[in-house]
Order: C-alpha cells, then sequence, then structure tokens
C-alpha cells in the first residue's frame, strides 16, 4: 500500500461520525394510544465534540439521550455508534458497549451510599476484570484529575453536591470511554458548581479528547457547548455550532 493510500485511511477513520443517525423513530404506546417520540431522526456527531440537546419537556430530547447511550433502540431507522449498529445488536451486546464505551453522568449522581468515592469509582471498572490494585491506582488517579485527591475515603454523605457530581464523573471516566452523556447533570447543583462542573467538563475533555452530550434545560449550561441541538415535538428544530469555545 502506497503512502498515500495509508494517509487517505488514515483521514477516513479520523473524520468517521461517532454517531451517525438516519431516519431514526421511537414510538411509544400510553393508555392504548401510540405517542411518537422521535420522528426521522438524521444525526452525526463527530469525534470530540461537546453536544447539548435542549427542549421542553415531552420533547424527545431524553428519548434521544437513551438511544445514544444504548439503553434503548429505536421503532425504525439506524443508529451507528462508532461503526455498529446499535439497533441489531444483542442486549448483552449492548450492555458490553455501556460499560465499557459509553460513561454516565445523572442529576441524581447515583453513587453507593455505602462506598467511599475512592470506591465508588473503581467498582465501575469491575466488568473489566481488572485487580483490586489497579481499580484502586485508576480510581485515585481520576479523582485526583478531578480535585478530589483528599476526599478519596469519604462517604456520599459527607460530600457535597458538586464533590458527589465530581466524584460521577472520574466513575464515568473510568473505562475510558469513546462518550461520556450527561443527563440534567447540573440539575442539583447551584449556579457557582454547575459553572465548576462545565469548565471541568471542558478540560476532561481537551485532556481526553472524549466526546460530550449533555441533555439539559440550563441556558448557561447549553451556552459551554460548541454544538446546540434543539429538539421540538420528536423532531431537531436547530442545529447550530459555535467556534468560539
Amino acid at each position: 500500500m502506497t503512502q498515500a493510500l495509508i494517509n487517505d485511511n488514515q483521514e477516513s477513520i479520523s473524520e468517521a461520525p461517532l454517531y451517525e443517525l438516519t431516519g431514526v423513530t421511537r414510538t411509544f404506546t400510553k393508555s392504548g394510544v401510540a405517542v411518537n417520540a422521535l420522528r426521522g431522526i438524521d444525526l452525526r456527531i463527530a469525534r470530540g465534540e461537546t453536544v447539548s440537546l435542549e427542549g421542553p419537556s415531552g420533547s424527545g430530547k431524553t428519548t434521544l439521550l437513551q438511544l445514544l447511550g444504548a439503553l434503548d433502540t429505536p421503532s425504525t431507522g439506524h443508529i451507528l455508534f462508532a461503526g455498529r449498529s446499535l439497533e441489531n445488536e444483542s442486549d448483552s451486546v449492548l450492555t458490553d458497549i455501556r460499560s465499557r464505551e459509553i460513561g454516565f453522568v445523572f442529576q441524581q449522581f447515583n453513587l453507593i451510599p455505602t462506598l467511599s468515592a475512592e470506591e465508588n469509582v473503581a467498582i465501575a471498572m469491575v466488568p473489566r476484570e481488572s485487580s483490586h490494585d489497579k481499580r484502586k491506582a485508576r480510581a485515585r488517579t481520576l479523582l485526583t484529575q478531578v480535585g478530589l485527591d483528599h476526599r478519596l475515603g469519604h462517604l456520599p454523605s459527607s460530600l457535597s453536591g458538586g464533590e458527589q457530581q465530581r466524584v460521577a464523573i472520574a466513575r464515568a471516566l473510568v473505562n475510558s470511554p469513546e462518550v461520556i452523556i450527561a443527563d440534567e447533570p447540573t440539575g442539583n447543583l447551584d449556579s457557582t458548581n454547575a459553572g465548576e462542573f462545565m469548565a471541568l467538563l471542558d478540560d476532561l475533555q481537551k485532556q481526553f479528547g472524549v466526546t460530550i452530550i449533555i441533555a439539559t434545560h440550563d441556558e448557561d449550561v447549553a451556552s459551554h457547548t460548541r454544538r446546540r441541538i434543539r429538539i421540538r415535538d420528536g423532531s431537531i428544530s436547530s442545529d447550530t455550532k459555535h467556534s468560539d469555545h
């Protein structure tokens, strides 16, 4: 193979989107009535992008987030994640993708109350069958990177909301995922902690190159992302990119 062909192949790989959605719909049945939560979504998200999904309650953004997180499958249409078709994968494969390639950050933090900050992060590595020492070392490294090296042994009940969310971020990063998916991650934080959260995500994105997708009602949070996608009545109503972030 010539050097030119090698370069062309490398370029095509680097430009391949992390997500590619084509004609995606999601229909639910509620009280015997069909509800069209998503209506023919076409969307590409590149590796390393920081994206906000915005829209009022019932707009379909949470449904879309669940599809992107391999937590649900579409009624019709196709979803490619890192070149793989998610709608055709088995439950076991989707579980493996979620544990290894997707990191989740939730509004409620979802930390185990009886485990320390270090243990909450380390336990997420169990599916990778890493040794106990490797899991602890990885957890300590990530908690140090999010500024919690002095809180390793503390239970969630003794951590502030902002500190708990930092533990959740470290946990989301522990398996070196392709993407972090955050559902209203600042909903339980005050404005100061919310701003610190977004600054931290920005720093980590630059450091790790991870794709970040955030569903949010918060204008301040959305304004920190480079790309803003607005969902209304199950369709994308606008998709704007900003180069100044």
